[in-house]
């Protein structure tokens, strides 16, 4: 029952009852601790397993809504792409520019003509 490297507590190397029942008890103790340990092995275990499911159940909730933002950003996109062109398109620059400048078509001797 004695372990490696203890020695005898009697000088004498004999051990008496006491010396042996609390070397049954030290071998217990030391026997029941490692069920304590596995248990808490195991508790942590369980307890990572279910952080990893929460995260990724909060990771789609995530990327769900970051994907319904990009869907609404690309539509708005191409709206704020319609308006641009229809605000830029030629026609309406050119009545635009006659209604609220006052601004008329160029004299025939006024136009230069670049080669």
């Amino acid at each position: 029952m004695f372990r490696a490297g203890q020695e005898p507590t009697k000088a004498t190397g004999v051990l008496d009852r006491q010396d042996v029942a609390e070397a049954r008890v030290a071998a217990r103790r030391g026997d029941a601790l490692w069920p304590i340990v596995l248990s808490c092995l195991l508790v942590a275990l369980a307890l990572l397993l279910v952080w990893q499911r929460l995260r990724v159940v909060q990771l789609g909730y995530v990327l769900s809504t970051a994907a319904k933002l990009e869907r609404r950003l690309e539509q708005t996109n191409r709206e704020l792409k319609l308006e641009l062109g229809s605000l830029t398109a030629p026609d309406r620059v050119e009545t635009m520019a006659r209604k609220r400048l006052g601004l008329r078509d160029p004299e025939s001797k006024r136009v230069v003509v670049v080669p």
